[in-house]
This record gives C-alpha cells, structure tokens and sequence, in this order.
C-alpha cells in the first residue's frame, strides 16, 4: 500500500517529497522536542531545497489546523461514542490527545504542505528513467 513514489508515503514518513531517498528532518523522531522543527537543507540525493523561501512553512499551521480538528473529533468519536465516557471526560481526552500528539501534528502539517507543491519525481531517483522505459 505504502510504496515510494506515493505521497501518502512521504507525508507518513516524512521523506524527501521529490526523491523519497532520504528524511527531510534530522532526526526521525518527532518527540525529542529539540529537533522538532530542525530540517536538513537540501535533500543530499535530489538536492531538492525543503524551505523553498523564508517563512515557507508557515503555510503549514492551517494544514495543522484540520489535522488538529481530524486529532480532536476522532478522540471525541472514540472516547464518548464508542467507550462511553461522560462529555466532560470526552473534552478531556480531546484536549489530552491535542497535547501527546502536538509534535505528529505538527510534522505531519509540514508533510503535507510541501507535498502540496513538490511532486515526485522519477528522474529525481533514476536519471535514467527515461532510458529504461523506452
């Protein structure tokens, strides 16, 4: 399901959007706080550039946004329709998840909007893609 050249491959792994050769971050794990938002430059396989101008992702905090709200109602769904909780409960356990997946969201948002305008490229991979299909 989950292959290269797929985007959903790159905004659950994290890859490079071009190539999907390497992570886009310098440490895999979004919760070890100080490297959260710490990303290579370019990409060392397609030399892809991943902040394109200056402020580039702050596009990413409306994508954070529905990722947020997507977070919140599947913790109300699950926790006051299907467990059964009281409300009161439920909006705790929105504001709980909110809170234990912050750095997911807030890597999955950048994911996203990169690969909004980054496509994948097989050229980028292969240089001689060209060649071998014809």
């Amino acid at each position: 399901m989950l292959k290269k050249g797929n985007k959903l491959y790159s905004i659950l792994t994290g890859c490079c959007p071009r190539c999907h050769q390497e992570s886009m971050y310098m440490d895999k794990n979004p919760y070890r706080l100080g490297y959260l938002f710490k990303m290579h430059e370019r990409c060392s396989h397609c030399d892809l550039k991943y902040k394109m101008e200056p402020s580039f992702f702050y596009g990413a905090m409306y994508v954070s946004y529905a990722v947020g709200v997507a977070f919140a109602v599947a913790a109300f769904v699950i926790s006051y329709l299907f467990i059964g909780v009281p409300l009161f409960y439920a909006f705790i356990a929105i504001v709980g998840t909110l809170v234990f997946f912050l750095p997911v969201i807030i890597r999955l948002s950048r994911n996203i909007w990169i690969n909004l305008f980054v496509k994948y490229d097989i050229k980028a991979v292969n240089p001689n893609a060209q060649n071998i299909s014809s």
